[in-house]
């Protein structure tokens, strides 16, 4: 007995005699841009140091309203100069109550 057959009566034959059907599923993947507009509006309101939070806010509308036309490359260059705009914003902001702190704790 060739090997092949020696299997095939082992295993007996298949149960079900249809041709395996597959399907398959291409899944658009959605870019999701992050806005920030919530940190915007965070730091337009409570830390904006030299207007650094409303450019923030604005452009970060600005990618609000382009992602919602479909132009995700707009939206991505927009929500970058968000995010800049409200790192700097922070970063200046925290370093001027950290400053305030250190001048009110040293004074006598």
């Amino acid at each position: 007995m060739v090997k092949e057959e020696h299997k095939a009566a082992v295993l007996g034959e298949p149960h079900n005699t249809a041709p395996m059907m597959s399907t398959v599923i291409d899944i658009q993947r959605e870019t999701s841009v992050p806005d920030h507009v919530v940190w915007s509006l965070f730091n337009t309101l409570f830390l904006n140091c030299c207007c650094l939070g409303f450019a923030a806010f604005a452009y970060s509308v600005k990618s609000r309203d382009r992602k919602m036309v479909g132009d995700m490359i707009g939206a991505k260059s927009y929500a970058s100069t968000a995010k800049c705009l409200n790192i700097c914003a922070l970063g200046f902001s925290l370093l001027g109550i950290i400053v305030i702190i250190i001048i009110l704790a040293t004074r006598q």
